[in-house]
């Protein structure tokens, strides 16, 4: 039966011997015999530490809320004003400028080459 000892150097540590009467200066084991410290073990802050002053911004939820649930008959991705609508508009032109680029591009491709 063979036995396989993987060994490495250690430069720290030179002149260290190894496993089963062999000796080899500078060499140490693969596998490290102590616990690597743990990470996440408690949490930094606990639950009871937080308070109403760790955001410092106004809360716009009720605003929001009042805003979007109003019955006006303006969908809900336009309520906000001009923006949505400069935004909405830009994505409806992109769209369609990409579709009719698409079809034009499909209908190059489609033609035979000219010799």
């Amino acid at each position: 039966m063979r036995r396989l000892i993987i060994l490495y150097w250690d430069s720290c540590n030179p002149g260290r011997g190894m496993h089963e009467g062999i000796y080899f200066p500078g060499l140490r084991p693969v596998v490290s015999t102590e616990a690597p410290p743990i990470i996440f073990a408690t949490p930094t802050k606990l639950s009871s530490d937080f308070t109403a002053y760790d955001y410092a911004g106004k809360n716009k939820v009720p605003e929001l809320q009042k805003l979007f649930q109003k019955s006006d008959g303006v969908p809900i991705h336009l309520k906000r004003g001009l923006p949505d609508q400069m935004l909405y508009r830009t994505t409806m032109a992109l769209t369609v400028g990409g579709t009719i680029y698409c079809l034009i591009a499909l209908y190059m491709a489609s033609q035979p080459k000219n010799k």
